[in-house]
């Protein structure tokens, strides 16, 4: 499926700007201000001030809070999304409700307590943005995240992301039957994205620590409806044949 631009001018826009550019401007800005997020229940506050608030806007991390505070501007972190910017990009530092600082260790195990699937969903997640996919919710499709080329300002989300356990399938719960699959994929394709499949096989190293992740593999399948049209004959072909 070829990315549906929002608009002319929108791919040229882009290619102008890339993804990659923006998130590395974004964590030189946040290490800069030493900037600091604040564990609340099952995702990261974080406060920011006018340059942090474009970049991470731009980058399409979290989502802004209206608050009443003029100077500094608060965003909601997903647990992927702050653990992404604290443990792969360096660039972000977490505190917990007793203002002390988590290490990667025990930030990894807060997230799994609040997740149970945290481990697969955030290798996942992490695979998506390393390759410069923006990355977000896709609970209003029934899925786990959609992948966007660029801003969803510019161009439509491209695929709709489940992610599955190899090792832990009772977990996940979904596409044990044909049925799931057809459902899926009809749905995915009324709102014109492909279902994106990501396996994660932990390769029995388990989740304990963050340092697991490195051992973790992740296998990419995309499923699409098969339509009876795509297989028949061209009719001006048989035409002609039977002139």
């Amino acid at each position: 499926m070829e990315p549906r631009w929002k608009g002319k001018g929108s791919e040229a826009k882009a290619l102008a700007d890339p993804m990659s550019k923006i998130v590395s401007q974004l964590c030189t800005s946040l290490i800069q201000i030493d900037a600091l997020g604040l564990l609340s229940g099952c995702s990261v506050l974080l406060a920011v001030e006018t340059e942090q608030t474009e970049l991470l806007t731009r980058a399409c991390f979290g989502r802004p809070i209206i608050t009443a505070e003029k100077d500094k501007q608060w965003f909601q972190l997903g647990l992927e999304e702050a653990f992404y910017l604290c443990y792969s990009l360096r660039c972000l530092k977490i505190v917990g409700e007793d203002n002390c600082h988590k290490n990667d260790v025990e930030l990894w195990q807060y997230m799994k307590s609040k997740k149970a699937v945290f481990p697969d969903f955030y290798k996942a997640y992490s695979h998506l943005r390393m390759k410069n996919w923006v990355v977000r919710p896709g609970s209003q499709y029934g899925v786990d995240f959609v992948a966007y080329r660029h801003h969803p300002s510019l161009v439509h989300s491209e695929y709709a992301v489940l992610v599955l356990s190899e090792e832990d399938a009772d977990v996940n719960g979904r596409l044990g039957v044909w049925s799931d699959f057809h459902c899926t994929i009809r749905l995915c394709g009324s709102v014109a994205k492909t279902l994106l499949v990501l396996s994660i096989n932990k390769n029995g190293h388990g989740a304990i620590s963050p340092s697991c992740l490195e051992r973790y593999s992740i296998k990419e399948h995309t499923v699409t409806r098969w339509s009876p049209e795509q297989s028949r004959e061209d009719q001006t072909t048989i035409e002609n044949e039977t002139k």
